[in-house]
């Protein structure tokens, strides 16, 4: 029997996701957001929403009009520092954030779609992240009513070098919305450039994995070793096209080398 992923538009891809649910958002910086798919949720309505992305878009754009929306009541990020409205929420005592360093952000996205429940790092060894103290949420008035809590840490000596590694466990959500470039009717997915930083382990983490493609293939038109992530992973898929927006986070100018 064929196996065909594909939804018509991204409206019918997320009709299902309630109130409360957890989902795991593609995407680093403004390369590979999942924008149709953010957009038809917003028009959906779901909210009190826990996210896991890498940020939360910018103002008016990606995961930052979920935010406006007032549809976000817990962040786990690792980049917050482009969105002014994320800001002004968190310190006012809107918004949870649990702040995660980036790259143990993305290996408990996933280890969590890998079936692993917890791994020791080095990362965050000696700090706040370990030792807990991190603010989480505020109240109106400027005083920490949440923080992190201490995690175990544990000496190891892999190599022969004993050091301190602290426990970080895996994340595995409701939902996992992504971008891709391309994808074929069994979901499996090609990524671009930066887009695949993040994208493959959010889109592992999800229980249900709804991804967005430009451009959709049938079974067999992507070259098995090109695949990025494998259509086990995936159970939605709708296409977008490749004429929508892509916008660019922050642009910088290289001055012109003086001449000799």
């Amino acid at each position: 029997m064929a196996i065909d992923k594909t939804y018509a538009t991204a409206a019918l891809a997320v009709a299902d996701i309630p109130d409360g649910a957890s989902l795991a958002v593609g995407g680093f910086g403004l390369s590979g957001n999942p924008v149709q798919l953010i957009e038809a949720l917003l028009a959906q309505g779901a909210g009190n929403l826990s996210v896991v992305s890498n940020n939360c878009g910018v103002d008016g754009w990606g995961l930052g009009i979920l935010l406006e929306a007032g549809r976000i009541r817990k962040m786990t990020s690792s980049y917050v520092g482009e969105n002014r409205e994320f800001a002004r929420r968190y310190l006012c005592g809107e918004l949870e954030l649990e702040l995660t360093p980036q790259g143990t952000l993305a290996e408990k996205l996933r280890a969590g779609g890998a079936g692993i429940a917890a791994f020791y790092t080095r990362t965050g060894v000696g700090t706040q992240v370990a030792e807990g103290g991190l603010p989480q949420r505020y109240d109106g008035a400027g005083n920490v009513v949440q923080a992190s809590s201490p995690k175990d840490v544990r000496t190891f000596a892999p190599g022969g070098t004993a050091a301190e590694y602290v426990l970080e466990e895996s994340i595995v959500t409701d939902f996992a919305l992504v971008h891709a470039a391309r994808g074929d009717r069994h979901g499996n997915l090609v990524f671009n450039k930066a887009a695949r930083q993040f994208s493959p382990p959010a889109a592992m983490a999800g229980r249900i994995c709804i991804a967005q493609v430009e451009e959709l293939l049938e079974p067999g038109q992507i070259d098995p070793d090109a695949v990025h992530l494998p259509g086990i992973y995936v159970h939605r898929i709708v296409e977008v096209g490749r004429n929508i927006e892509k916008r660019i986070e922050k642009r910088t100018v290289r001055p012109r080398p003086a001449e000799a």
